[in-house]
C-alpha cells in the first residue's frame, strides 16, 4: 500500500545579513559572486546601521512560517534566496522531516519572472519530490482582503490627498520581454476601490539599484514632488514584512526626503504575522493544493 504523501510548505523570501560580519557574503551573492566595491559596501553597511544594525526579515520570516504551519496543519520551513538558511538548505531540512509534497510560497504578491526564478530554480534544484510552486498571489480575494485591512486602519485616522502603492521597482527592460508585472502591481491597488473610499492614488516603484539600466519609475520621490501633495500615504503593496526596503527607504530615506519638502508623509504597517494576512497566505496554499474549491475563497 503506497505510503500517503506528506505535504509541507516553504517559505521564501529575499534574505538578509545576520550582522555586520555577514554583510560582505550577502552583498557578493545578491552580485552573482562578484565582490562589491568597498564604497558600495560601505553605503549598504549605512543603511543597516540606520535602522538597528541588522534586519528583522528572518525573524519575521520565521514567524510568519510557523504561523503558517499551524494555521494549516502541515510543517513549515524557511529558505531565503540571498542569505542563510539558503532555499537549498530549506528544502533538504524538509525532505529530513519526511516531507514528499513541498509548497514553495514566495512571500512576494507580485510575480515577476526576472525575481521569482531566483527562488523557484534552486527549488526544483534541491527538490526531487512532489512540487506546487506559487506563482504570486496578487489578486487573490483573500490577500485583497488583508490590504484592505492594513489601508484601512490608516485611513481611519489619517487621510490623504494622495496615496501611493508602491513596489520594488525592477529593470524597465521586463516590460518590454512581455513581463506584466507593473500590472499585477496597479491590480493589487485597483482591486481595493470596489469596496473603499480610497483618496486618489497612483502605483510608484521604489528601491531601484544603480546598475547603469533604465529601471521602472514613477520614482516614489518624484512622482510625490510632481503631485504637489502635502499630506500623503504610502502602501508599500509589494511587500509583506518589515525589513531595508521598508525600514530605511521609506522610514529613513523618504521621511528626510518629506521633511525637507514639508510634505507630511506617513505609510501602512507591514503584514508581518498579522491574523488577516496568514489566513490570507493558508488561503493560498489550500487553492495551489486544489484543497478548497476557489467558488470557497474567503
Amino acid at each position: 500500500m503506497p505510503r500517503k504523501a506528506v505535504t509541507g510548505v516553504l517559505c521564501m523570501a529575499y534574505g538578509s545579513p545576520r550582522d555586520d560580519a555577514g554583510l560582505e557574503a550577502y552583498y557578493t551573492h545578491i552580485r552573482g559572486g562578484r565582490a562589491p566595491s568597498p564604497e558600495a559596501l560601505a553605503e549598504l553597511r549605512e543603511r543597516y546601521r540606520a535602522i538597528g544594525g541588522s534586519s528583522p526579515l528572518e525573524k519575521i520570516t520565521r514567524t510568519q512560517a510557523e504561523a503558517l504551519g499551524r494555521r494549516l496543519g502541515i510543517p513549515s520551513f524557511v529558505g531565503m534566496k540571498h542569505a542563510p538558511p539558503f532555499i537549498e538548505e530549506a528544502a533538504a531540512e524538509a525532505r529530513a522531516a519526511g516531507v514528499t509534497r513541498l509548497v514553495g510560497l514566495p512571500l512576494a504578491p507580485h510575480f515577476a519572472r526576472m525575481s521569482f526564478a531566483g527562488y523557484e530554480r534552486p527549488l526544483r534544484e534541491a527538490w526531487t519530490g512532489d512540487l506546487v510552486f506559487v506563482n504570486g498571489f496578487h489578486d487573490h480575494p483573500s490577500f485583497t482582503a488583508a490590504l484592505r485591512g492594513l489601508v484601512s486602519e490608516t485611513l481611519a485616522y489619517f487621510r490623504p490627498e494622495r496615496l501611493f502603492f508602491t513596489a520594488h521597482s525592477l529593470p524597465a527592460r521586463i516590460v518590454a520581454e512581455g513581463d506584466d508585472y507593473p500590472a499585477r502591481v496597479t491590480r493589487s491597488a485597483r482591486l481595493l476601490e470596489d469596496r473603499m473610499d480610497l483618496p486618489p492614488w497612483e502605483v510608484a516603484f521604489q528601491s531601484a539599484s544603480q546598475t547603469g539600466e533604465p529601471w521602472l519609475d514613477p520614482d516614489l520621490l518624484t512622482a510625490i514632488a510632481r503631485s504637489g501633495a502635502r499630506r500623503v500615504l504610502v502602501c508599500p503593496v509589494g511587500f509583506v514584512a518589515d525589513h531595508l526596503e521598508i525600514l530605511y527607504d521609506l522610514d529613513v530615506e523618504a521621511q528626510a526626503w518629506a521633511r525637507q519638502h514639508r510634505v507630511e508623509l506617513r505609510r501602512t504597517p507591514s503584514f508581518n504575522d498579522r491574523v488577516r494576512f496568514i489566513d490570507a497566505l493558508a488561503a493560498v496554499v489550500r487553492d495551489a493544493l486544489a484543497l478548497k474549491p476557489a467558488a470557497e475563497r474567503a
